[in-house]
């Protein structure tokens, strides 16, 4: 009886190890198929920080483009967009209208061409000239860089836009109009590859938003 009660602890010492190896063999072969996500490393702090760095200092470049007249004339506080170099009211006093592109018969592009009108003080072109719509302003007009950086990055406020598609946004047709408009008018203070840069710099660290 001893004998058998010593056999079987042996077995119960024997199997307890078989079966932990048979269950890490199991996790290992699953996590090479896949099947169970093995998640990397979370950063740390230090890395955190310098990523929240990096993309302030980005926005900052991202905030001096986005509050000069070619990009904030049609971002206005009010319903009737802005224009020349002063962000004067619109002269010919034009409204949003509901989809962005004016109302009635004085649609955006009745002046706004698909090309740019060659000569002074002439419309600048481009097919799908408009504001943001009435439902989603998107105001640039006196807001503060932290203020205008949470504004991008809701959804709810940013044309339902994830990360993803707030990134592609730089590369908008009508965005790139910015540094094409012609004449006499002064440029953004970044070439257009300087601000794709500074933008992609912003968001791919995080979109993180400036202190004040």
């Amino acid at each position: 009886m001893e004998n058998k009660n010593k056999l079987s602890t042996q077995n119960k010492n024997f199997l307890l190890p078989t079966f932990l190896l048979a269950i890490l063999s199991v996790f290992v072969y699953a996590s090479q198929s896949h099947k169970i996500p093995i998640q990397g490393v979370p950063k740390s702090m230090e890395q955190k920080k310098k990523d929240s760095i990096a993309s302030v200092e980005a926005f900052k470049k991202v905030y001096s483009v986005l509050m000069h007249p070619r990009c904030m004339n049609c971002h206005p506080t009010g319903d009737i967009p802005l224009q020349g170099d002063d962000s004067h009211v619109h002269n010919m006093l034009p409204q949003r209208g509901k989809d962005g592109k004016g109302i009635s018969t004085m649609k955006c592009i009745t002046c706004h061409a698909s090309k740019s009108v060659p000569g002074d003080h002439t419309p600048p072109g481009n097919a799908n000239w408009h504001l943001p719509p009435a439902d989603m302003k998107m105001v640039f007009q006196g807001k503060s860089p932290r203020e205008l950086a949470l504004q991008l990055v809701d959804s709810k406020k940013n044309g339902h836009k994830d990360m993803k598609a707030l990134r592609k946004h730089a590369e908008d047709d009508l965005v790139k109009t910015g540094w094409t408009m012609g004449v006499d008018r002064t440029l953004p203070p970044l070439t257009y590859e300087e601000f794709r840069k500074a933008w992609y710099t912003w968001i791919d660290n995080g979109a993180y938003a400036p202190a004040k």
